[in-house]
């Protein structure tokens, strides 16, 4: 069955979409969720939560503004986050004083702008570059596991990374040190 059909079971609320989903593009969800969550319920039960995000949000995938799997990418990596914030050793960080989390107008146009210049400089890289940063970053894969699939050493994942990284802060107006 292919990506079209599925998103279509989707949005008719047929339960067989929520299967085919999980059938095709559970590994991948899985594969995203694995280096956020380290305990295996957690990791089933994410994905249970990214699934039903996926049925409940699916008027918000517009093919127009991006791709069905960097979509669902993003729904789950951030089901994943929160699930991974939630976490009792976590809560036991936060303080009672907290301020409020919504940003003030000055700091949201601050925070759009520091985006736009960062997605422009991730565009400036390779394809190879830009998805050796996704991987790390974005993705938050562990270097030794982005080493294995890639084929290469730890210290040369590191290495690209190092040098990544000053580029884009060079790039973004940074000293490009560190």
């Amino acid at each position: 069955m292919g990506q079209q059909e599925i998103i279509q079971l989707i949005r008719d609320r047929k339960p067989e979409g929520m299967d085919q989903l999980l059938l095709h593009f559970g590994p991948l969800m899985r594969y995203i969720i694995a280096p956020i969550l380290s305990d295996p319920q957690d990791r089933e039960e994410c994905l249970a939560d990214a699934a039903m995000r996926a049925w409940e949000q699916i008027d918000r995938f517009d093919a127009g503004k991006g791709s069905w799997t960097g979509w669902l990418t993003v729904l789950t990596r951030n089901a994943a986050l929160n699930r991974a914030r939630r976490r009792p050793e976590a809560a036991g960080k936060l303080t009672e004083n907290l301020a409020s989390p919504e940003p003030t107008p000055e700091e949201a146009l601050l925070r759009r702008e520091r985006q736009e210049a960062l997605y422009r400089a991730l565009n400036g890289l390779s394809s190879r570059d830009r998805a050796l940063i996704y991987r790390k970053y974005f993705y938050m894969q562990p270097t030794e596991q982005i080493a294995r699939e890639l084929s290469t050493t730890v210290r040369a994942v590191e290495g690209r990374l190092y040098r990544l990284k000053k580029h884009l802060r060079k790039q973004l107006g940074g000293d490009g040190h560190g």
